[in-house]
């Protein structure tokens, strides 16, 4: 019997996201290893960018990327003498960015709907199947809408 499919969010910038996108690997947590060893190859994660560029102030507040774990691989990668990445393989979707704030209010893992960005600030989190279905939805329908 196999295991069902979690669900993720991991929280970096458009720019970030975007790289992995086209890479076909994520990140979390700047790098860190212990959220990639608590996915399972066939876990979906979204992407969630608060901004557009790291060190900016440009907002984004839009879920950027869909994926799905696509092995059991969890590697390093230098990309500078001080920064060598833990990864993992991702499967993306073609998708739209959208934005979060017309589903805050349908959203289950925001509790809180004024403080609505407090539990991105954790970075990774584990999330349930109705709010992965409601944000994938909206997602793969803009993509259809071009």
């Amino acid at each position: 019997m196999s295991e069902s499919p979690k669900y993720w969010i991991v929280v970096a910038s458009k720019d970030h996201v975007m790289r992995g996108v086209s890479g076909g690997f994520m990140q979390a947590n700047h790098g860190k290893q212990a959220p990639l060893k608590r996915m399972k190859t066939t876990d979906w994660v979204i992407f969630y960018s608060p901004r557009q560029i790291l060190e900016s102030d440009q907002k984004c507040q839009s879920f950027t990327a869909i994926g799905r774990v696509s092995d059991d691989a969890i590697y390093q990668v230098a990309v500078s003498e001080d920064f060598v990445p833990f990864r993992r393989n991702v499967t993306f979707q073609a998708v739209k960015e959208t934005s979060i704030l017309p589903l805050i209010n349908d959203l289950d893992f925001i509790p809180n709907k004024k403080s609505w960005g407090y539990p991105f600030r954790f970075g990774f989190f584990e999330i349930g199947k109705h709010d992965f279905d409601l944000i994938s939805k909206n997602m793969l329908d803009n993509n259809k809408a071009d």
